[in-house]
């Protein structure tokens, strides 16, 4: 009898400190994602580098990178446009990422991402680098007071007959935004009518719009104060090395890992981690 208590009670404490340890992890994680719009819903848009099929590879590689990553924790991943040519791999991509704080997670993927590797398209069997840029920017709700003039949009309708192969639905409605302000062009091809593919371009377009607007006003005070710019777009943030050795580096944080394989099937969580510690520590 005593025996079973002594049991029982060993199990009880060890149930009680993993809930406790997991409490702590969720809060310290809240206070890792503190900023203005953490919270919002994402949406993540890949960048073919030059390079040919050897970038628009890595760029699909990348995309299929952030949808495991999207499976293991939960996000809701809906990829409205994926383009390419004829070809392997996609020349660009957008994915709308829905989930608690998903803002604030893959802002630590923002800036340009380094493949090297022995390419398959050589026949020579030759190293290359490739290069894929990803911006990330948070969703914004419609009534976000963004002022969009009709005479500033050039809207193109096409079918996304090859485009985006496995990851979107094929249509004769796809449509592409373009601001010519700004210079800013979004598509969506996944929604059935050209009414709602519509739609949606223009949420995502409005949201671009809105954190381009933060984006100048913040690198506006940090002229005033001198701080340095944060690593984003067009800086490299982080290297994935499959020759002559196997290792993804981030450069930001200096944190690495050799299992290149599980980091390319989604295993990116620690990198994102090690990214927010260090931004709340410079902070």
């Amino acid at each position: 009898m005593r025996e079973n208590e002594d049991s029982e009670l060993e199990a009880e404490f060890e149930n009680r400190a993993k809930n406790l340890k997991s409490e702590l992890e969720r809060y310290g994680l809240l206070l890792l994602l503190n900023d203005e719009y953490d919270s919002s819903n994402a949406i993540l848009t890949i960048h073919a580098g030059s390079g040919g099929l050897d970038s628009q590879d890595w760029a699909g590689m990348l995309l299929r990178m952030y949808l495991r990553y999207c499976e293991r924790e939960g996000f809701k991943a809906d990829v409205i446009e994926a383009m390419n040519d004829e070809g392997e791999g996609i020349k660009n991509a957008t994915v709308m990422i829905k989930g608690n704080y998903a803002y604030g997670f893959f802002k630590a993927e923002k800036g340009v991402h380094r493949l090297v590797r022995i390419s398959p398209f050589d026949s020579a069997h030759r190293r290359h680098t490739s290069f894929a840029s990803v911006l990330v920017s948070p969703e914004f709700s419609d009534d976000v007071d963004i002022e969009i003039k009709p005479e500033d949009l050039k809207i193109d309708t096409f079918r996304a007959s090859g485009a985006g192969g496995q990851y979107v639905n094929r249509t004769d409605s796809a449509v592409r935004i373009t601001h010519i302000p700004s210079g800013i062009v979004v598509s969506c091809q996944n929604e059935r009518s050209q009414l709602m593919n519509r739609q949606t371009a223009m949420h995502v377009l409005k949201s671009k719009l809105y954190e381009q607007a933060l984006q100048e006003r913040q690198e506006e005070l940090n002229s005033i104060v001198g701080d340095k710019k944060e690593a984003a777009w067009g800086s490299q943030i982080r290297s994935y090395v499959l020759h002559p050795y196997t290792m993804v580096k981030d450069h930001r944080t200096n944190f690495e890992k050799g299992n290149i394989q599980a980091v390319l099937d989604g295993d990116i969580n620690d990198f994102i981690m090690e990214f927010l510690k260090q931004k709340a520590k410079n902070k």
